[in-house]
């Protein structure tokens, strides 16, 4: 699991008792376990704070107000972005104002991403042999 500096920690702490109101909202619903998918709220990863995580799936679901259209706003989304990018974790956003107007939506297409993520894992995780075919043939001796 990715986690996060001294500082960050801390940081995240502290974050989790002001949570905006898109996230609140988020929270409530993502605390249930939809899909049966496991999120953590406030996550520190190296020197973010993630607004949401799924460790399972290696998914950073970040909900994106006003705050984040301004020019250096962008710029430190891309970086974080980047950086979760080469620790294997993929990353969501979601505009608060989406939140605000049908969370049901919102959670269904997280719940969607999480399935096709679930799956893109699986395909990589495929093993080198089949061992239902049973053990490889000794030595010296010819494939049937």
């Amino acid at each position: 699991m990715i986690t996060g500096t001294k500082g960050t920690v801390k940081l995240a702490r502290k974050l989790r008792s002001e949570m905006s109101l898109p996230e609140t909202m988020l929270w409530r619903e993502l605390r249930k376990r939809p899909g049966d998918y496991k999120f953590r709220r406030q996550h520190p990863a190296g020197p973010f704070v993630l607004d949401f995580y799924c460790g399972a799936l290696r998914l950073a679901i970040e909900v994106d107000g006003m705050a984040h259209d301004s020019e250096p706003r962008v710029m430190r989304d891309q970086e974080r972005s980047a950086f979760l990018s080469t620790q294997g974790v993929a990353t969501l956003r979601v505009p608060a104002k989406a939140v605000l107007q049908d969370i049901e939506a919102v959670v269904l297409r997280i719940v969607v991403v999480c399935q096709e993520r679930e799956a893109r894992l699986a395909e990589r995780r495929s093993p080198l042999h089949h061992p239902a075919d049973g053990p490889p043939p000794p030595l010296g001796e010819d494939f049937l």
